[in-house]
């Protein structure tokens, strides 16, 4: 006799319900039986899970210690990530406490380069001031002047997947790509490998797209920032703290940069994805960011297409099937 997994999903969205239960009704998935909740997992939340299996949590939520030791208390064997990233996790409680986590390496890697270069492109031409401006029949060019990206240099920091997509993108406009990894990407033959430093100096475009670790927290920082060119565009889909924020709005008041786009940013934890439209924000960091002309900010949507949540949903039910049959996936951390 087959058995069932119960498992809590945190923090529902409309979308995520939409496709995770179309796939539950005609996947191959009989075995796994989903509850949706709106709460976020955090520390205080943990204890909603006390008699499932299995948790699935996203990317803005809180698996720090001692979450997980109440998800373990609860019983919880397995953490399903439905995302890539996995840095807001404390692996090594986990380990201790006998849990598997499982996440989604890959879901669109497209989807992320397309958005990091929908931003590049928004920031440099100012289509958010353009389109406001016509919303309220103004249709003079002042203050919307941006740059050609043919011809320029772009500056690839992490070339895995996602990276290697934003080159690809950027190769496309005619633009010279370098790029900055430890492991470099072979199929981009394209390319040209350098050193940090020499991307900072040479690069008028810098597109971050590295996994957060101990090593790079803070890679964009105050000496950093002054060892990039004057009118740098730099744009950030992959980790908010990648960048030191301050550091950022000193270069931006110190018109170092020409353009900025962000995805991702250090406050977004118990914001993002959530209608503040009705609340003063807690911190003032954002609200800086928001009030300079040249930066243009999403809200960690980078992911955001039907390719990408479908790909995500498959992947996290598989996850789980292959925990159900006792396989291994590959996508175990």
């Amino acid at each position: 006799m087959r058995r069932r997994m119960n498992i809590l999903f945190f923090g529902t969205k409309s979308y995520d319900k939409q496709f995770f239960e179309e796939l539950l009704k005609n996947g191959n998935y009989h075995d796994l039986e989903i509850t949706f909740i709106e709460p976020n997992l955090s520390s205080e939340t943990a204890r909603l899970a006390d008699g499932f299996e299995a948790v699935c949590a996203f990317v803005n939520m809180d698996l720090s210690e001692k979450t997980v030791r109440t998800l373990h208390k609860c019983g919880v064997k397995l953490i399903l990530m439905r995302c890539a990233g996995f840095n807001n996790v404390d692996l090594d409680v986990a380990k201790e406490c006998g849990m598997k986590i499982m996440r989604v390496p890959g879901y669109s890697p497209e989807a992320v380069a397309e958005h990091a270069m929908a931003l590049v492109l928004t920031a440099d031409r100012h289509m958010h001031k353009a389109y406001i401006k016509c919303r309220e029949n103004n249709f003079n060019l002042a203050g919307l002047m941006g740059v050609n990206l043919y011809g320029k240099t772009a500056g690839i920091v992490g070339t895995g997947k996602i990276g290697a997509a934003m080159a690809r993108i950027c190769h496309g406009f005619g633009m010279r790509v370098i790029g900055y990894d430890m492991y470099p990407n072979k199929s981009l033959d394209f390319m040209e490998y350098v050193d940090f430093d020499h991307l900072l100096a040479e690069a008028d475009l810098i597109s971050l797209h590295c996994p957060l670790t101990e090593e790079n927290y803070h890679l964009i920082n105050k000496d950093t920032i002054s060892k990039m060119k004057d009118g740098v565009m730099l744009v950030n889909t992959s980790r908010g703290a990648l960048i030191k924020t301050d550091d950022l709005i000193q270069g931006i008041r110190d018109g170092k940069f020409f353009a900025v786009g962000l995805d991702v940013y250090e406050e977004e934890t118990g914001t993002v994805y959530e209608d503040m439209s009705d609340r003063i924000l807690e911190h003032s960091t954002m609200a800086r960011l928001l009030s300079f002309p040249n930066v243009m900010v999403t809200s960690h949507q980078g992911f955001f297409t039907v390719e990408a949540l479908e790909a995500i949903s498959r992947t996290t039910l598989d996850n789980a099937l292959a925990y159900v049959e006792g396989r291994e996936s590959g996508n175990e951390l």
